[in-house]
């Protein structure tokens, strides 16, 4: 990395060092064919009885070729040894292995805190921090890395909850397959997980840039006040594609004073770029942004107060723009721009150190980026390129390097037992 001397990075060096030899993992074949649909068609029957052509030879219809018999039970065992192996179900699905995390324990001075998602009255207390990711197969990679790297820089790892948000498609929820993969990988975390139902937004979402952006769990970040629970008074919103290098509870602990929510924000944005040119000739449309100053924030890193969300009704302020877009469409980029459109100029700012976004390029080609000037506590891979896809391609950028200590993914053996 260049010009190394003007980034201030927590401590990492010592980490970086043992970051693991990443190999291509090895990729699972379904098997489409079920002994179901192999034998209850009555043209795969393989064995005719005499009354299937009265006017055929006897020996003839009453058995078959010896070749022919031999396949078809050779197919039959085939299919029952598959069927047996890998049950024929549209929710199976292959999940990563990752290796268990060290237990993280408190340090001195930190406060003894209990939580429990089935206590819906109790008090608000400031000591327990509540964090929320997404999980799906897709970033799952991303969002372990993530949680590890929030523990092993936290002072007060014991105190910290994940809020884990899982979609379900047409009844099947593969949340208790993803369950096990963090109780398997961090069996000391307190956290919860909650079914995120996709046919909230599945007349809402438009196509963008990009198709990552278009997935329903993507606009899970705007319900977050209807799933968690009214116990839960502020959230820490995180993306599944960043590491934290840095205590959380300095994030945890800043004053939203009034405001709703606090990010990282940029100030001198160019909004014409986040929205269509129909948008800006729409007087009624342009208007919303009338008196409020041009402050572009990442949605990946969010602190949200959740009670002064509910009260202010905010979900449904960010469907009402959902709906023009479906109308209109006003914009290209997914779940950001009715964000901006509601809270662009009405944030309370963090320190950019919490956000340095970008790593990943942008969202057409993810072409390597350096870090912004300045110092760092949190390391955000937002755009198309993702380390860990980078790092088993070895193709890596140089700043993946950074996340490859988080990583906890247990690599194929092509020696393996198992």
């Amino acid at each position: 990395m260049q010009n190394q001397s003007k980034y201030h990075l927590s401590p990492l060096s010592d980490s970086i060092s043992r970051a693991p030899q990443h190999q291509s993992p090895i990729k699972y074949q379904n098997y489409p064919l079920t002994k179901t649909s192999l034998l209850s068609s009555p043209s795969r029957t393989p064995f005719h009885t005499s009354e299937s052509n009265p006017h055929s030879n006897s020996l003839h219809h009453q058995t078959m070729p010896p070749d022919h018999g031999l396949l078809y039970f050779l197919l039959i065992v085939l299919v029952l040894t598959v069927t047996v192996k890998f049950p024929a179900t549209s929710a199976a699905v292959q999940l990563p292995k990752f290796r268990e995390a060290p237990a993280f324990r408190n340090g001195r001075g930190c406060p003894r805190t209990a939580w429990s998602s089935l206590d819906q009255h109790s008090h608000y207390n400031p000591s327990i921090i509540h964090i929320a990711m997404t999980l799906d197969t897709t970033y799952l990679r991303g969002s372990i890395a993530g949680v590890f790297s929030v523990l092993q820089h936290a002072t007060c790892p014991e105190n910290i909850v994940f809020h884990f948000i899982a979609a379900s498609h047409h009844n099947r929820r593969p949340s208790d397959l993803l369950s096990h993969v963090i109780t398997s990988t961090f069996p000391y975390l307190t956290f919860h997980l909650y079914h995120f139902d996709s046919n909230l937004v599945k007349g809402k979402i438009s196509y963008s840039v990009r198709r990552a952006l278009d997935q329903p769990l993507n606009y899970a970040r705007i319900y977050l006040a209807d799933l968690l629970p009214s116990s839960v008074r502020r959230i820490i919103y995180f993306d599944s594609d960043l590491i934290v290098v840095d205590d959380v509870e300095k994030l945890w602990s800043i004053n939203l004073g009034r405001r709703v929510l606090g990010a990282p924000e940029y100030c001198h944005a160019n909004f014409t770029n986040y929205f269509t040119p129909k948008f800006w000739s729409n007087a009624a449309f342009a208007a919303s942004f009338k008196g409020r100053r041009a402050c572009y924030f990442n949605t990946g890193v969010m602190v949200i107060d959740l009670w002064k969300w509910r009260e202010g009704k905010y979900t449904e302020k960010l469907e009402h723009w959902m709906r023009v877009q479906k109308r209109c469409r006003i914009y290209e980029l997914g779940s950001l721009p009715p964000f901006l459109l509601v809270f662009a100029g009405d944030v309370e700012g963090v320190e950019h150190r919490w956000n340095q976004h970008g790593l990943g390029g942008d969202n057409l080609e993810g072409l390597c980026r350096d870090l912004h000037p300045g110092p760092v506590s949190l390391l955000h891979w937002s755009g198309k390129g993702k380390p860990w896809l980078r790092l088993d391609s070895k193709r890596p950028c140089p700043l993946d390097s950074l996340w490859a200590p988080y990583d906890l993914y247990r690599h194929s053996s092509l020696f393996s037992d198992s």
